[in-house]
């Protein structure tokens, strides 16, 4: 489980320390992020920032979360199609997504063995291994 971070200031580091300019709208969506250590979708952020903030952007939000993703700050978890989550945690790990409700639930990386993997097309190497478990509650 992630520490959550509530401190603009820690924020504000932790940004910058991943080599991105720590905007006052940036802050707001890291903030969202990783004081609630939850997975969000950008609609979720969106939302979320402009409770306080009534002048985020849904570009901004996208474009935002994009960098964080491109500079290691969180993942990105396409669970489905039609739904992606940004996650703060990027301890290796994995999901289960409950196709009922919507929720992404951490799995242990040390809980899923991956094998048998193909071999890698020549001029490639492993990057990592993402597992969405996808459930649907019984009837």
């Amino acid at each position: 489980m992630m520490e959550k971070i509530e401190s603009k200031e820690k924020l504000t580091e932790m940004l910058r320390a991943h080599g991105i300019n720590p905007t006052s709208q940036r802050v707001a969506l890291a903030h969202a992020l990783f004081a609630r250590g939850e997975h969000l979708s950008a609609d979720q952020l969106f939302a979320l920032v402009n409770v306080e903030r009534s002048h985020v952007s849904k570009a901004t939000v996208y474009n935002s979360l994009a960098l964080f993703v491109k500079k290691g700050l969180i993942r990105e978890v396409i669970a489905d199609p039609n739904r992606t989550f940004y996650d703060p945690n990027t301890a290796p790990h994995h999901h289960f997504f409950d196709v009922d409700t919507g929720e992404l639930i951490d799995i242990d990386g040390s809980d899923v063995d991956v094998s048998g993997l193909p071999p890698l097309p020549q001029g490639t190497e492993l990057d990592g291994i993402d597992v969405v478990v996808r459930l649907r509650h019984t009837r």
